[in-house]
């Protein structure tokens, strides 16, 4: 089990706050920042598009008028914003003295967080030919389907990968296809993030999960009364390619299928809400499987005594 009491001391070079949606991350970062002088960064994969703000849950424009937001509706969504450009871009953001002096990164990405610390595999382009042939040729095939191809010509990634998970199921054909070469080859060599080797303060807010499956469901219709629907009847209009990452946000599918006339409106809704918590699950079980033991596992209050405490402490102790 990560840690749930502190092992670094001293103050950290930054702070890491993750969780499952709906954890209460986005109100912490603020209350660091706002007592602390510090830039709250957005480490969260959808929280980055510029075209979901309420479906995302982003920070509102009055919270983030109280403390320096970064990298929140910075990106459009036809744009397949990956964890390298995510990592270049918040290198950028570090390398600036203000953002730089206290950094408060925020999210649910795991492979956001450990691009910052472990850095990032060095996967190799795949020409738009490639891409184009790949993806016509599994134009109407079932996501298993996919997935039993990939089995037969790299079964090391087949394995790893859920049957589900279209989009990365076609990134493995692609980077296959491209190079002949497994993409688990590429993920031996890794160069450091931009925060490797600093003091870390890294908190998991780990959230009863009864109470937190209430706080989707409940932010959910909240969503839907704050705009949702438009969001995604805009997104909708735009005929975007559907493997993009915020095409696949979750509600987006189950609202446009509405809005197609295929499901009712309640039937979006629940679809919406149960993509969520089944998010969250795996969110909860990513992090602890696959980030280390220098993670908090803690409560919202008893995190922000453990950043006070840190964050009052001299640098270098």
């Amino acid at each position: 089990m990560p840690s749930s009491d502190g092992q670094e001391m001293g103050r950290p070079a930054a702070i890491l706050i993750a969780g499952p949606t709906a954890s209460g991350k986005s109100a912490l970062g603020l209350r660091i920042a706002r007592a602390f002088g510090g830039t709250v960064i957005n480490t969260d994969s959808m929280q980055v598009y510029a075209d979901l703000r309420v479906l995302s849950a982003r920070p509102t424009p009055e919270e983030e008028a109280f403390a320096p937001h970064r990298l929140y509706g910075s990106v459009d969504g036809a744009v397949n914003f990956s964890v390298g450009h995510f990592q270049r871009q918040a290198a950028a953001i570090l390398s600036e003295p203000e953002a730089g002096a206290l950094p408060i990164f925020v999210g649910g990405t795991g492979l956001y967080f450990r691009s910052l610390d472990e850095g990032i595999s060095d996967l190799p382009a795949v020409p738009e030919a490639i891409r184009g042939k790949v993806r016509a040729e599994a134009d109407g095939q079932p996501t298993e389907v996919l997935h039993a191809a990939l089995a037969l010509r790299d079964p090391e990634s087949a394995r790893r990968l859920r049957p589900s998970d279209r989009m990365r199921v076609m990134r493995a054909l692609e980077i296959f296809e491209a190079t002949g070469r497994s993409i688990g080859s590429f993920h031996e060599a890794r160069e450091p993030g931009p925060l490797a080797g600093k003091p870390l303060l890294k908190i998991f807010l780990a959230a009863d999960r009864a109470e937190l499956r209430h706080r989707i469901d409940a932010r959910f219709v909240t969503m839907m009364e704050q705009g949702a629907l438009d969001e995604v009847a805009a997104l909708r209009e735009r005929r975007l390619d559907p493997l993009l990452p915020v095409m696949r946000a979750h509600g987006v599918p189950g609202l446009i299928a509405y809005l197609d006339g295929t499901i009712s409106r309640d039937e979006a809704v629940q679809r919406g809400q149960g993509d969520t918590r089944r998010y969250a699950k795996r969110q909860f079980t990513w992090f602890r499987h696959q980030m280390g033991e220098d993670w908090h596992w803690t409560t919202p209050e008893a995190a922000w005594s453990l950043a006070e405490r840190r964050l009052s402490a001299p640098a270098g102790r």
